[in-house]
């Protein structure tokens, strides 16, 4: 899945006065931080894992966080 298809997925589920959450998504794509799921995730899943990030301020710790959700078998 395109990264871009993936965002617009990320900015259904991320509420609008979350936009720093969504900033720090869009960054850590952008610098290689975060890659898309090798499988397409179900909405469901996505919207699991973009909840559990959006419990802790962005930072590093819960873009690792994210990125283990979207990818398990990424190190980060």
């Amino acid at each position: 899945m395109p990264i871009s298809a993936l965002l617009a997925r990320i900015r259904r589920l991320v509420p609008e006065n979350r936009d720093p959450h969504y900033d720090e998504i869009v960054r850590s794509f952008g610098v290689g931080a975060l890659r898309p799921p090798p499988t397409p995730m179900s909405d469901g899943e996505l919207a699991r894992a973009i909840a559990e990030f959006l419990k802790d301020t962005p930072s590093t710790e819960s873009v690792a966080t994210l990125g283990r959700r979207l990818d398990p078998s990424n190190p980060l």
